[in-house]
């Protein structure tokens, strides 16, 4: 039998809210992705990460865009590019990606509560 999920085991997933600085395309990828460049502010710095996301977003649209991102799962290789945080969004109904983000604004860098 599978073990129950806790609150603690929720609480070492550090998501935190970001805000993409930097998209661009990501032609070495095997599915369609972009390279994003997020500011979580002060305490953790500007990430690296790969966004399956270009169905629903062109990068012009995604910088300034806020985000939120799981910041402590360890760095994966994706091809040539190092992600190093997983940026988080909900599929719909045809399988494209739309991000998850707070819908008001909350500082850079803030832990999900």
């Amino acid at each position: 039998m599978e073990k129950e999920t806790t609150f603690e085991d929720f609480l070492k997933v550090d998501i935190r809210a970001g805000r993409i600085i930097e998209a661009t395309e990501f032609p070495e990828a095997r599915k369609p992705a972009y390279k994003l460049k997020v500011d979580f502010g002060e305490e953790i710095g500007i990430r690296k990460s790969s966004a399956q996301i270009t169905a629903l977003y062109e990068p012009q649209d995604l910088v300034g865009r806020h985000v939120m991102a799981v910041v402590n799962f360890p760095p994966r290789q994706i091809g040539p590019f190092m992600s190093e945080v997983l940026v988080l969004g909900f599929s719909d109904a045809d399988g494209k990606i739309s991000l998850a983000a707070p819908d008001h604004d909350v500082p850079i860098g803030r832990r999900l509560e």
